[in-house]
């Protein structure tokens, strides 16, 4: 397919929605609606654990569009393209937490049927000896309500599964790396 046309729909302070037309093999025009942010088209997430005691880093975030509570991983945007000082500085705001860049995935497609977006996922470590992890203190945005959760590994699906009972969803990034069992225990089921 081949990009033929594109036309802005809607512009707001943080997104914008566009229609773009797109000439298939056959040369019949395909419409296709998208969304892309203003600003950085890079986002991350955060899979931080704490040393020594082996806990995940989870938050659980008031999001606007579905009206309610996500358990996710710590998350932003990028602002700038060194995503290793991104991660450490979305982990610090969310979290309180200081934490350290174990490694970066490679570029990440999260929403492909209607975003263009690179995101990565940034696994970190958090010393929990560290006098500057004694009492995290989170600095968040005025629109942000953030809850810090730290759960053990062999916990973390039946947390999940409490949670959501209560009415919190449930990120899927979490559940794909936590809530299969089979994934979990190694198997194929």
């Amino acid at each position: 397919m081949k990009k033929t046309e594109e036309r802005l729909l809607y512009q707001g302070d943080w997104l914008r929605m566009k229609e773009i037309v797109l000439a298939n093999a056959s040369g019949d025009p395909i419409r296709w609606e998208m969304v892309e942010r203003r600003a950085s088209r890079t986002t991350l997430a955060i899979h931080a654990i704490l040393q020594p005691s082996q806990r995940h880093l989870l938050i659980r975030q008031f999001r606007p569009p579905i009206g309610g509570w996500i358990l996710t991983f710590p998350a932003g945007v990028a602002e700038s393209e060194d995503i290793a000082a991104e991660a450490v500085r979305e982990l610090k705001e969310e979290t309180g937490y200081l934490g350290r860049v174990m490694e970066i995935s490679p570029r990440l497609k999260v929403n492909a049927a209607i975003m263009n977006e690179n995101s990565y996922l940034v696994s970190m470590e958090v010393d929990e000896t560290d006098p500057d992890n004694a009492n995290p203190r989170q600095a968040l945005d005025p629109a942000e309500e953030i809850q810090v959760h730290l759960v053990e590994t062999d916990r973390i699906r039946e947390f999940l599964l409490r949670q959501q009972a209560c009415g919190t969803e449930i990120g899927s990034g979490l559940w794909y790396l936590f809530g299969y069992n089979h994934l979990r225990e190694g198997k194929i089921k």
